[in-house]
Protein backbone atom coordinates (compact mmCIF):
# COMPACT_ATOMS: atom_id res chain seq x y z
CA UNK A 1 0.00 0.00 0.00
CA UNK A 2 1.66 3.43 -0.91
CA UNK A 3 0.92 6.32 1.38
CA UNK A 4 1.11 9.73 -0.06
CA UNK A 5 1.21 13.54 1.41
CA UNK A 6 -1.50 15.77 1.11
CA UNK A 7 -0.20 19.40 -0.38
CA UNK A 8 -2.90 20.75 -2.24
CA UNK A 9 -5.16 23.14 0.26
CA UNK A 10 -8.02 21.98 -1.94
CA UNK A 11 -7.57 18.51 -0.18
CA UNK A 12 -7.01 19.79 3.37
CA UNK A 13 -10.62 21.62 2.46
CA UNK A 14 -12.29 18.78 1.18
CA UNK A 15 -11.10 16.47 4.22
CA UNK A 16 -12.51 19.08 6.64
CA UNK A 17 -16.07 18.19 5.20
CA UNK A 18 -15.52 14.66 6.26
CA UNK A 19 -16.11 12.38 9.33
CA UNK A 20 -14.35 14.16 12.45
CA UNK A 21 -12.88 12.40 15.28
CA UNK A 22 -11.79 14.63 18.07
CA UNK A 23 -9.17 13.80 20.70
CA UNK A 24 -7.71 14.99 23.56
CA UNK A 25 -4.13 15.97 21.80
CA UNK A 26 -5.68 15.84 18.10
CA UNK A 27 -8.60 15.60 15.58
CA UNK A 28 -8.86 12.96 13.05
CA UNK A 29 -10.56 14.34 9.56
CA UNK A 30 -11.18 11.28 7.35
CA UNK A 31 -12.80 11.82 3.82
CA UNK A 32 -13.01 9.00 0.70
CA UNK A 33 -10.62 10.44 -1.99
CA UNK A 34 -11.87 8.93 -5.34
CA UNK A 35 -9.19 5.82 -5.50
CA UNK A 36 -6.37 7.97 -4.92
CA UNK A 37 -5.18 5.37 -2.38
CA UNK A 38 -4.13 6.28 1.21
CA UNK A 39 -3.22 9.98 1.79
CA UNK A 40 -2.32 12.13 4.97
CA UNK A 41 -1.88 15.64 6.15
CA UNK A 42 -1.09 17.27 9.14
CA UNK A 43 -1.98 20.87 10.48
CA UNK A 44 -0.69 22.65 13.33
CA UNK A 45 -2.02 26.10 13.71
CA UNK A 46 -0.16 29.30 15.22
CA UNK A 47 -2.31 29.42 18.70
CA UNK A 48 -0.18 26.27 19.38
CA UNK A 49 3.08 27.58 20.24
CA UNK A 50 6.27 29.21 18.57
CA UNK A 51 7.80 27.37 15.16
CA UNK A 52 10.21 24.91 17.62
CA UNK A 53 6.92 23.49 19.24
CA UNK A 54 4.63 23.18 15.71
CA UNK A 55 7.54 21.66 14.10
CA UNK A 56 7.64 18.95 17.43
CA UNK A 57 4.21 18.56 17.09
CA UNK A 58 4.39 17.63 13.30
CA UNK A 59 6.85 15.37 13.99
CA UNK A 60 5.20 13.21 16.58
CA UNK A 61 2.12 13.26 14.06
CA UNK A 62 4.34 11.80 11.15
CA UNK A 63 5.61 9.50 13.05
CA UNK A 64 2.40 8.37 14.90
CA UNK A 65 0.34 8.06 10.96
CA UNK A 66 4.14 6.07 9.68
CA UNK A 67 3.21 3.52 12.08
CA UNK A 68 -1.03 3.38 12.30
CA UNK A 69 -1.55 4.11 8.56
CA UNK A 70 -0.24 0.83 6.44
CA UNK A 71 -2.13 -1.32 8.82
CA UNK A 72 -5.27 0.35 10.16
CA UNK A 73 -5.93 3.05 7.62
CA UNK A 74 -8.73 3.53 5.75
CA UNK A 75 -7.88 2.48 2.08
CA UNK A 76 -8.78 5.25 -0.95
CA UNK A 77 -9.39 7.76 1.95
CA UNK A 78 -7.82 11.10 3.37
CA UNK A 79 -6.61 11.31 6.50
CA UNK A 80 -5.61 14.50 8.63
CA UNK A 81 -4.72 15.70 11.92
CA UNK A 82 -4.77 18.94 13.17
CA UNK A 83 -3.02 19.56 16.42
CA UNK A 84 -5.10 20.77 19.56
CA UNK A 85 -3.54 22.61 22.45
CA UNK A 86 -2.67 19.42 24.81
CA UNK A 87 -1.02 17.55 22.21
CA UNK A 88 3.09 18.21 22.35
CA UNK A 89 2.73 17.36 26.30
CA UNK A 90 0.72 14.09 25.92
CA UNK A 91 2.06 10.87 25.86
CA UNK A 92 3.18 8.96 22.68
CA UNK A 93 2.60 5.82 23.43
CA UNK A 94 -1.01 7.16 24.44
CA UNK A 95 -1.59 9.42 21.52
CA UNK A 96 -0.90 6.05 19.40
CA UNK A 97 -3.91 4.41 21.24
CA UNK A 98 -5.64 7.06 20.47
CA UNK A 99 -5.30 7.33 17.13
CA UNK A 100 -5.99 3.70 16.54
CA UNK A 101 -9.44 4.18 18.27
CA UNK A 102 -9.89 7.33 16.26
CA UNK A 103 -9.01 5.27 13.34
CA UNK A 104 -11.20 2.34 13.66
CA UNK A 105 -14.46 5.05 14.43
CA UNK A 106 -13.62 6.17 11.30
CA UNK A 107 -13.26 2.58 9.53
CA UNK A 108 -17.02 2.14 11.29
CA UNK A 109 -18.21 5.45 9.90
CA UNK A 110 -18.80 6.60 13.52
CA UNK A 111 -17.66 10.42 14.16
CA UNK A 112 -18.31 13.57 16.41
CA UNK A 113 -21.58 15.60 15.84
CA UNK A 114 -21.41 18.33 13.47
CA UNK A 115 -19.99 21.14 14.97
CA UNK A 116 -22.47 24.46 15.24
CA UNK A 117 -21.26 26.91 11.94
CA UNK A 118 -19.32 29.89 12.92
CA UNK A 119 -20.06 33.23 12.89
CA UNK A 120 -18.97 35.52 10.51
CA UNK A 121 -16.39 38.17 10.46
CA UNK A 122 -19.20 40.74 10.17
CA UNK A 123 -18.54 44.07 12.29
CA UNK A 124 -21.48 45.37 14.87
CA UNK A 125 -23.02 48.62 13.39
CA UNK A 126 -22.50 51.43 15.06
Amino acid sequence: MTISVLTRRADFLAANRGLRNARPGFVLLTRPNDGHGVRYGITVTKKIGNAVVRNRMKRRFRELLRAALPEHGLPDHDHVLIGREGGIERDFAQMGRELGYALEAAREGKGDPARRPRRGNKQKPR
